[in-house]
């Protein structure tokens, strides 16, 4: 593997620029591995010392500034990665300016070669903190993976789903996926809770109970409009309560809560659900996908 990568960088840059390259490496001494190890070290206690001071701090603020906290880890790690980097080549590296000069376009090829996939996360994750498609605490939905960011590394993001599973994606997946963001950097995201009735449902009824049960939960970010919709289908009345928890963590517990109320107060009115037709079977015993409701 090796040796082909190797091949290929000879080819594509040629003998000279390979001898730059390895004219750059100074002498290897004990000393100086002894110095990278304990650099390694100290990056390593220093990034993981961040990362708790930074994640403590966003719980000890206001809700309102969480967020803005968690959100300059990224940078910190960031700058404690490219400093200790910096230090380490330079135990090892001459750096002088022409001697970077002269080696980047073999270095770049090298990584080109050996490191395609791991180089086009990097970029990506680099490029995600400008054009912001996602951020630390943000509630994203990549591919079928859904929940909290709660890291964002040099290489990917990891995403804490409500099944408390850790997903680590790379950043590069930015380049094909279509990335659904439900709060953009904002503490609140919007909850939605359905519900179904018969075609003779009484309209406005349900709809102000909706609105009220949505108004007195104490989840509800009441600075934020609530939303009562419906739809007609061929087999009853779909309604949607579209709502804003306080906190964007509380949204499964919120929703939750919608759904309890709003069915306890449904029940003390003469509401009539929908009544599908028979639906065929399959040999196993369990309905056809093309008979439940769409």
């Amino acid at each position: 593997m090796t040796d082909t990568v190797l091949q290929k960088i000879v080819a594509a840059t040629g003998n000279e620029t390979v001898d730059k390259a390895q004219e750059i490496v100074t002498e290897i001494t004990q000393a100086k591995v002894i110095k990278a190890l304990l650099l390694v070290l100290a990056a390593y206690l220093i990034l993981f010392f961040i990362d708790k001071v930074i994640n403590w701090l966003s719980e000890q603020v206001p809700l309102l500034f969480r967020l803005k906290v968690k959100q300059s880890l990224p940078f910190w790690r960031a700058f404690c990665l490219s400093f200790f980097g910096f230090l380490i080549c330079n135990l090892f590296l001459d750096l002088s300016p022409n001697n970077v000069l002269a080696v980047t376009g073999t270095v770049a090829v090298a990584l080109g070669f050996a490191f395609k996939d791991y180089v086009s996360s990097v970029i990506a994750g680099i490029i995600g903190l400008f054009e912001n498609p996602y951020q630390v605490g943000d509630r994203v939905k990549i591919k079928e993976y859904y929940g909290e960011i709660i890291s964002y590394g040099i290489r990917g993001i990891r995403l804490q789903t409500p099944d408390d599973n850790i997903v680590s994606i790379p950043h590069n997946q930015i380049w094909t996926e279509a990335i659904s963001n439900a709060n953009k950097g904002a503490v609140e995201a919007q909850t939605v809770a359905e519900f179904y009735f018969a075609h003779n449902i009484d309209v406005e009824a349900v709809m102000k109970i909706l609105y009220r049960v949505a108004q007195t939960s104490k989840y509800t970010q009441l600075k934020l409009p609530i939303l009562v919709i419906m739809d007609e289908k061929p087999w009853g009345t779909h309604f949607k309560l579209k709502s804003y928890p306080i906190d964007a963590r509380d949204e499964f517990i919120y929703q939750t809560d919608l759904v309890k109320r709003a069915k306890q107060a449904f029940a003390k009115q003469d509401f009539s659900y929908p009544v599908l037709p028979p639906q065929p079977i399959d040999p196993s015993g369990l309905p056809t996908s093309e008979s439940l409701p769409r």
